[in-house]
């Protein structure tokens, strides 16, 4: 039912909250490699209009996705106080750019509830999961296979 989740034990898993468009995002910290401060892209002609561009991560060419776009808020213009993640997918490196990473947050799997069929949320299609705390805020769990373009769509 939801995308497997790193467990840190019994009925626990790890995550790393971020901030898009004044919403709660997650990502299973299991994918997390870094977390860097912004850094200008080197713009690749005729790719999507969410990819910012690549950067050069220690010899290797690494896509920059713009979450806030992919997800349908709109584009980020990115300043100093954003962040890229770092995750692998699928053997994958790509940075994800965010406002800010906020925490890594340890939750219980009772706290994972599915998303609700009715949700009108533009980013639905890349969420696996709601993660609801105590004081009312709620994570959307992304799921990078979804988010992200299949090799093939990439190469297009």
């Amino acid at each position: 039912m939801f995308e497997s989740m790193s467990h840190n034990s019994i009925g626990k898993s790890d995550v790393v909250a971020f901030k898009l468009a004044d919403q709660d995002f997650c990502i299973d910290i299991g994918l997390v490699r870094e977390i860097r401060g912004w850094s200008p892209t080197t713009v690749l002609p005729h790719a999507p209009h969410y990819v910012k561009g690549v950067i050069n991560l220690r010899g290797s060419v690494v896509t920059v996705v713009d979450l806030s776009a992919r997800l349908g808020f709109g584009a980020t213009e990115p300043s100093q106080r954003h962040v890229v993640i770092i995750a692998m997918h699928e053997r994958r490196i790509v940075g994800l750019l965010a406002d800010l990473v906020s925490d890594i947050v340890t939750v219980e799997d009772e706290h994972i509830q599915a998303v609700p069929d009715l949700a009108s949320d533009p980013a639905r299609e890349y969420i696996t999961a709601m993660i609801t705390f105590e004081d009312g805020r709620i994570l959307r769990k992304i799921d990078l296979a979804l988010l992200l373009p299949s090799p093939e769509e990439g190469a297009a």
